[in-house]
């Protein structure tokens, strides 16, 4: 190869490689402009709407509406089990079933009566009337690494008798096809206690 192709070639590549990155491509393959980046505000507002799904889920049972049809929306909305993988380890959840890689599980965890998932009483089921979350109170509580956002910090959750629990979360979004955060990680558990 000449001087002169090598140079052409390498421009080429050069060429396709920036095109890559500056633009997109929709599923059905157009292209479309670049996307903004994802704020603080956005991850904000997802953390926020995961803990208000919580509390609806809890309210609708409690008045003894349709708990899983409304805990199943709040999957949809909220987790990335129609586009893409999803890493969910739940609070109380233990045994070979202890990850739950796939919707019905993440629906048998918070409303229960799944026989393949006899251990789940239904976390959402258990009455909670408010949820709050805040993030690690260092630099590093948001992370946002282009189409991902990482947080880290705790949720509280308060039952109907007023009681406060506290629960660690690393939460994981991605910006989905269609533009909204969507968890594809959701880790959570009890803080240990050395006592």
């Amino acid at each position: 190869m000449t001087i002169t192709k090598f140079f052409v070639a390498s421009a080429a590549v050069l060429s396709l490689l920036t095109a890559c990155v500056s633009v997109n491509s929709s599923p059905s393959g157009t292209t479309i402009a670049p996307r903004a980046p994802i704020t603080e505000q956005q991850v904000n507002a997802a953390q926020q709407a995961w803990c208000d799904g919580l509390v609806n889920v809890a309210q609708t049972h409690a008045k003894g509406g349709d708990a899983k049809a409304v805990a199943g929306k709040m999957i949809d909305d909220l987790y990335d089990y129609a586009d893409g993988k999803v890493f969910f380890k739940p609070t109380l959840a233990y045994g070979p079933r202890t990850f739950r890689p796939t919707r019905e599980g993440a629906l048998a965890y918070f409303v229960g009566g799944n026989p393949g998932f006899p251990e789940d009483t239904g976390f959402a089921l258990k009455g909670w009337t408010k949820a709050r979350y805040d993030n690690n109170s260092s630099e590093n509580g948001i992370q946002i690494h282009g189409e991902l956002a990482i947080t880290m910090g705790n949720v509280y959750v308060t039952g109907p008798d007023g009681t406060e629990v506290m629960v660690d979360k690393t939460f994981v979004f991605r910006r989905c096809a269609d533009g909204n955060l969507r968890l594809c990680v959701h880790k959570s558990a009890l803080p240990f206690s050395p006592k």
